[in-house]
């Protein structure tokens, strides 16, 4: 492809060639027009740059935007700086602008006048409260198990089974127990069991706004306490509710239902309740034998093993 330098050096060979043997033996050489030797000639001061084409812009354009419409573009940006191009269009146009949106973004590309995006305002969390010590605040929570996982019994019925879990906030020490039901019964009932699994007392226990733990969301059952509540009650164990809607306040119980995805229902089929209950309690006891960075690489287990032993706990 002939470049512009090329094109100037060729007109200067037919301007010279002229010269020396006339412009109808250069038009014949050169396979040019009469026209464009006599321009070339007339152009030509000595220097090939004279014979490189001129800008074919042009020097005025009857539609450019006129002086009053760029200071109300101007001043219309100051007051609002942070406004997308259509939002900013419309406010334009209500004061009498009218070019398209697509002349606006020109002129707003060519005066280097996007609009100012506002910082995203951070979410500052609350400092971390840690646990002193076993017991001191356990999460508890309740995972649907996947229907992937659960093979449909000889009628062709899909039955549904539900994860109870508790996860100690100190020693990761966890305990988890299979229902078929997710309700408030089923809740109490694990309440008891939790209290006999964990070798150690429990002062508070921690879960979510779900019906299964709490009636206060059930219209018609405002100011009661759920089955759950009240054998908590008996048990002396208080109870916290973290802000609904806010999962990331129970986040080590949720994080150990992510790892039982990857890790269990992932890779793992379900024949019967029996089977379900039976694969959970070796996939839990897998989990508190496993070191974890939290304890500086002990599993929950020895953790808690560790503080039996010295006599820590109270």
């Amino acid at each position: 492809m002939k470049t512009i330098s090329q094109i100037a050096r060729f007109r200067q060979s037919v301007v010279n060639y002229s010269f020396n043997f006339g412009v109808p033996a250069a038009v014949r050489r050169f396979n040019v027009s009469r026209a464009s030797v006599y321009r070339w000639r007339s152009r030509f001061n000595g220097q090939t740059a004279s014979l490189q084409d001129k800008s074919r812009r042009p020097h005025h354009h009857p539609n450019q935007h006129t002086e009053c419409e760029l200071k109300l573009i101007n001043d219309m940006r100051r007051r609002n700086p942070n406004a997308g191009l259509v939002v900013f269009w419309v406010k334009l146009r209500k004061r009498g602008y009218s070019r398209s949106v697509v002349s606006l973004w020109r002129v707003l590309r060519r005066q280097a006048l996007p609009p100012v995006k506002p910082p995203n305002p951070k979410h500052i969390p609350k400092p971390y409260e840690k646990m002193s010590y076993p017991g001191q605040r356990v999460q508890v929570d309740v995972k649907v198990v996947p229907v992937a996982c659960i093979v449909p019994n000889a009628d062709g019925l899909q039955e549904r089974y539900y994860q109870y879990t508790a996860i100690d906030e100190y020693s990761r020490f966890r305990y988890v127990a299979a229902f078929k039901e997710q309700s408030t019964y089923s809740s109490a009932q694990f309440l008891d069991m939790l209290v006999k699994a964990f070798p150690f007392k429990i002062e508070c226990i921690q879960t979510d706004n779900g019906l299964e733990f709490i009636k206060e969301f059930k219209e018609h059952e405002k100011g009661k306490i759920s089955l759950f509540e009240a054998r908590l009650k008996q048990l002396g164990i208080r109870h916290k509710l973290i802000k609904p809607y806010t999962p990331r306040h129970n986040g080590k119980v949720e994080r150990s239902h992510r790892k039982d995805n990857e890790y269990f229902y992932a890779t793992h089929k379900f024949y019967s309740f029996e089977d379900f209950a039976s694969q959970l309690a070796i996939h839990n006891r897998k989990y508190n034998a496993f070191p974890i960075r939290p304890l500086n690489w002990r599993s929950p287990k020895d953790y808690i093993t560790d503080f039996l032993k010295d006599g820590l706990l109270h």
